[in-house]
């Protein structure tokens, strides 16, 4: 009789520890995939720095400034006689594992920049690098565009226009 009791409450122990290793395990695995989710929007945030590299070289560096009109241009430039890359390759989106991107247009028809076409949640929401501060508050990976920032020419002052004060510096009293 007393056997028999035994049996059960070792029955009962091992079900119990089955059960705590199973939580213990899908802790651990819900763990690994946010951990591998992060890793893919931190691999995202570096190839969106890529693509807004090459389109800013491209539209630098061509005897007319315009924009690539594909992708593949930044890979080799039609443009010059000699051959310049801006890309090694033309990378795929972390978040969805195809060479596929949004496309933001340029005003001269060109690819200003380009964006995931994730509709997943964001897990980063805050504490970007400025060039990516406009991607605080997005919602969404699809919200993250990378633009190419072309440098903008100030403009040239107005003959007769009194120049702006300039601050004060400190001497050192000659």
């Amino acid at each position: 009789m007393v056997r028999r009791a035994h049996r059960g409450f070792t029955y009962l122990t091992v079900l119990f520890i089955v059960a705590i290793l199973g939580g213990g395990l899908a802790l651990v695995g819900e763990m690994w995939e946010t951990e591998a989710r992060r890793d893919k929007e931190a691999e995202l945030l570096f190839i969106g720095q890529q693509f807004r590299s090459a389109i800013l070289r491209y539209y630098l560096s061509g005897p007319q400034r315009q924009y690539p009109r594909a992708l593949e241009d930044l890979l080799q430039d039609a443009r010059m006689p000699e051959t310049r890359r801006y890309l090694r390759r033309v990378y795929a989106d972390p978040m969805t594992g195809k060479a596929e991107w949004g496309m933001v247009k340029a005003p001269d028809g060109g690819i200003l920049g380009v964006y995931s076409l994730s509709e997943e949640a964001t897990f980063k929401r805050a504490n970007f690098k400025r060039r990516d501060a406009a991607f605080a508050g997005a919602m969404k990976y699809s919200e993250w565009k990378f633009i190419a920032a072309v440098p903008v020419k100030p403009a040239a002052a107005k003959p007769g226009a009194t120049p702006a004060p300039q601050p004060a510096t400190r001497g050192t009293g000659t």
